[in-house]
């Protein structure tokens, strides 16, 4: 069931009526500057992203992987829980 123009035309009407235009507007005005805020936000990570990526006087460092453990080490293992 869809929404008719004259059902969301009350609607409006209703909400108006129990906020008043001034509240909306401040609602409107502060959900306006929420989303400025989360925006400049982003904006600073990524400039904070750049920053680290691109300086020279600090090496990228990459995780290697462990190396797999050598059979002398197996071995002295299990002598060791031979003995």
């Amino acid at each position: 069931m869809a929404l008719g123009p004259w059902q969301i035309a009350i609607i409006v009407l209703l909400i108006v009526l129990f906020f008043g235009r001034g509240r909306i507007s401040d609602m409107m005005g502060d959900l306006a500057k929420g989303i400025t805020s989360f925006k400049r936000g982003l904006r600073e990570d990524e400039d904070e992203g750049k920053d680290t990526r691109s300086s020279p006087s600090e090496p990228a460092r990459i995780a290697q992987p462990a190396p797999p453990p050598s059979e002398t080490t197996v071995e002295a293992t299990r002598e060791d829980s031979a003995s």
